[in-house]
């Protein structure tokens, strides 16, 4: 009986010290957009269109692609709620930007079929926001140009650059 013991013993001091296999489960630590910070992007992005006389609305979501903060500038269009929140989406689910995902999802493209995915949208002004290779959030912004939409959300995340180092 004492043998016996002392052998189970023996086995679960192997199995506690042991490395965690694959099928154990583990806490996950992810970074993800805090609320100061999709503020301070929103903000940065609408200050930046406001430059160029364009009132825009703002969309940044986190990791998961919920909507974290939302602007509106005081004359921006009213459409313009769906696709800042759109581009935003793209941009994250893809972790490129909506113009770069746009383009390679020309009609006619073996990843055509993704433009068929509900929430995102072939247009420019989505911005991964990233922490290295990790995409944990992005910005979508619409009211300006094309070209001006993706600037100013350039703008929004350089101006956290310092956080995602």
């Amino acid at each position: 009986m004492q043998n016996a013991l002392g052998l189970a013993g023996l086995a679960a001091l192997a199995m506690a010290l042991a490395p965690p296999s694959a099928g154990v489960a583990q806490v996950l630590m992810q970074r993800d957009v805090s609320l100061k910070m999709a503020l301070t992007i929103a903000e940065a992005a609408v200050a930046e269109c406001d430059k160029a006389g364009n009132s825009v609305s703002v969309a940044v979501v986190d990791r998961a692609g919920r909507l974290r903060v939302f602007l509106q500038g005081d004359k921006a269009a009213p459409h313009n709620i769906e696709l800042a929140q759109r581009k935003a989406y793209t941009a994250r689910t893809f972790g490129r930007t909506s113009a770069d995902w746009a383009s390679r999802t020309e009609p006619g493209s073996e990843l055509a079929g993704q433009r068929q995915l509900e929430h995102v949208i072939a247009l420019r002004g989505g911005v991964p926001i990233k922490v290295g290779d990790d995409t944990i959030g992005a910005v979508g912004v619409s009211g300006s140009t094309s070209t001006g939409d993706e600037a100013c959300a350039m703008a929004g995340v350089a101006s956290v650059a310092d956080q995602l180092k």
